[in-house]
């Protein structure tokens, strides 16, 4: 079961659909009023809030995560881990009064995805990290997720882990191939496609479908693609838009193509070898979910010390190969390459985890949306559809 599965299952996101278009509070924190007194050079600890699922265990002891726990031992500073974000909006709305009312949170690590980073950051709410302490981070971070649009230069978010939202179809089922966007709309899909449903998770492939340069999106971009999927589903082609149960759909046989998470395809791949997943020729949206320092928090150099010990190459690897997401640090391929475990050694030539140089070329990542669009975009989505 994948992280995403899971939440799906927890129903994740079921209470938060009344915040997801509300835009965020208008509580902007000052950059001189968002650090507290550091105690880690007396108080050796830190609180990590982060997602089920999304760290590496013990396969004897799944109490014992063996990278944090290495963590702990080498740098006597001791991890409170929690895995409480089970969604981006029911978190934020779980943190939001006290970040808006300058008071502590309580966590001084947290991960959430990069569209809602973007919020925090253009409110103030996280610290900026001391580069001079993270010389791995400097040095390992990939070069595709080091310039995000809402926080130039990464110097308040470090991606934990980052993804591919692409096109996953059954090709013998099928019987044919899929290698543009375009090709979801032929009339031998009519009835067996699925879109996300989440309008930040699945805008960008659809846009660049349509030949839109997502990096610098516009208005009419965005009414382009809607009109086109009320056509579509005025013509009954769209089975239905979905959460995490795509899964069950694409493996059952219901649907024959569907928007995806390369993270979970890796693992419908290792039940089902005539899964296939797409980056098409137009391109896909490579995204993150993204490690931050909230403001006021206690221990930000304990922080800032984890965060820099999962960009080492070896690190990196340990924890690609446990939660198969596209590993932040390309160096870490060369770590699982050299692997004397032939499953870990194969995990370097899947290019889900570590993507090729021909894929490379074709994902990029979305601009965010920004507060004054949100309502109204989110309104029109929603209306296409069905929430």
């Amino acid at each position: 079961m994948s992280r995403r599965t899971l939440l799906r299952a927890l129903g994740a996101g079921a209470g938060a659909a009344a915040l997801a278009g509300c835009g965020v509070p208008a509580a902007y924190v000052e950059p001189a009023d968002r650090a507290a007194e550091d105690r880690s050079g007396s108080d050796k600890r830190l609180v990590f809030a982060n997602w089920p699922l999304y760290i590496d265990v013990d396969e004897n002891d799944p109490q014992k995560r063996p990278t944090l726990d290495a963590f702990e031992k080498q740098s006597g500073i001791s991890v409170k881990y929690t895995e409480e974000i089970n969604d981006n909006d029911e978190f934020f709305g779980k943190v939001s009064p006290a970040l808006m009312n300058h008071q502590e949170t309580g966590r001084d690590l947290i991960v959430v995805s990069d569209w809602m980073a973007s919020r925090y950051v253009r409110l103030g709410w996280v610290q900026g990290m001391d580069r001079s302490r993270q010389p791995n981070v400097d040095r390992h971070l990939d070069p595709l997720l080091r310039k995000p649009s809402f926080d130039p230069g990464r110097l308040h978010t470090v991606p934990w882990q980052s993804g591919i939202t692409g096109i996953a179809y059954n090709r013998k089922k099928l019987g044919r191939e899929i290698r543009h966007t375009s090709d979801l709309w032929k009339d031998d899909l009519r009835g067996r496609v699925t879109l996300l449903a989440g309008l930040d998770e699945a805008y960008s492939l659809l846009m660049q479908g349509n030949g839109a340069d997502v990096t610098r999106w516009t208005a009419d971009d965005f009414h382009a693609m809607t009109d086109q999927l009320r056509r579509l589903v005025r013509k009954r082609h769209i089975r239905r838009f979905t959460g995490n149960d795509y899964i069950k759909d694409l493996s059952s046989g219901d649907v024959l193509a569907c928007q995806a998470y390369s993270g979970d395809i890796i693992q419908l791949q290792a039940d089902n070898p005539d899964i296939e997943f797409v980056v098409p020729e137009e391109g896909a949206e490579l995204w993150a979910e993204s490690l931050m320092v909230p403001n006021l928090a206690r221990h930000k150099r304990n922080a800032e010390a984890l965060v820099d010990y999962y960009y080492r190459p070896e690190v990196a690897a340990q924890l690609a190969a446990a939660v198969n997401y596209v590993c932040p640090v390309p160096a870490a391929r060369d770590v699982l390459a050299s692997s004397s475990d032939k499953e870990q050694a194969e995990l370097a030539e899947n290019p889900l985890i570590f993507p090729s140089d021909d894929m490379r070329k074709r994902l990029a990542t979305a601009r965010d949306m920004t507060a004054r669009e949100r309502p109204a975009f989110t309104k029109e989505w929603n209306e296409i559809v069905g929430l």
